[in-house]
């Protein structure tokens, strides 16, 4: 607060606790001195939740002692410890590989939300709040999040992802897409071989790099089906 603002909360709570009124020149700008050089870093009020009027009125309807400039500093520093505790600091659109503008970007969204200028942005799994549009302006140009380089040297190690995204590149059904009706395989999951003991009991389930042809039919099928709706 500058000294214009802290005068006009000084007159406010004047009006509710005489106590606190100034009648001498010199002491009212000796007030006014000592209440901005303490609460010079709280704001009047913010765009979400915060306003230091409403907190002197609550101190001055709930204690019968004289305000302080504490009584407004305190109830700012725990708003602020609030907001960040429910931050979770989204990704920024920012270059990662400059951290001087990745680095400066997350400060900058901090000081934001700790000031009350902007809301704390929580996970989109909770909150469903939406993807930064530079974000996904970015990845949309790149194609994947996943450089082509680090997708072909992970291959070997996820077989079956690999074989589903070598089909899709070469135009065949997602069959993945659709349940497999031989090994009971949900939708977006690989194949698994069953092998059946003697007694009749599944003895392993170990995971198919290539769909069943069950699977492939009907995923060709039901993309059949959709293109002649179509």
């Amino acid at each position: 607060m500058d000294r214009r603002e802290i005068a006009a909360l000084l007159a406010y709570i004047g009006r509710l606790d005489p106590r606190t009124i100034r009648t001498d020149h010199a002491e009212a700008r000796d007030q006014i001195a000592q209440w901005h050089e303490l609460l010079e870093e709280v704001p009047l009020a913010t765009p979400h939740g915060w306003d230091a009027c409403v907190v002197a009125r609550r101190h001055i309807r709930l204690s019968a002692y004289q305000i302080l400039p504490a009584d407004i500093a305190r109830p700012w520093e725990s708003y602020k410890r609030d907001r960040l505790h429910r931050h979770t600091d989204p990704t920024p659109a920012a270059d990662p590989d400059d951290q001087a503008a990745w680095t400066a970007e997350l400060v900058g969204t901090r000081r934001a939300v700790a000031t009350g200028t902007a809301q704390p942005v929580q996970y989109r799994q909770l909150a469903g709040s939406r993807v930064n549009p530079r974000l996904e302006a970015r990845l949309e140009q790149v194609g994947s999040c996943i450089p082509p380089e680090a997708r072909a040297a992970l291959a070997p190690f996820r077989r079956a992802r690999a074989a589903r995204e070598a089909a899709l590149a070469q135009g065949q059904p997602d069959a993945l897409s659709v349940r497999c009706d031989w090994c009971q395989a949900p939708a977006d999951e690989p194949c698994r071989r069953r092998r059946i003991g003697p007694d009749g009991f599944a003895r392993g389930s170990a995971v198919r790099d290539e769909p069943h042809p069950c699977r492939k039919d009907l995923a060709a099928t039901q993309q059949g089906q959709q293109t002649a709706m179509a």
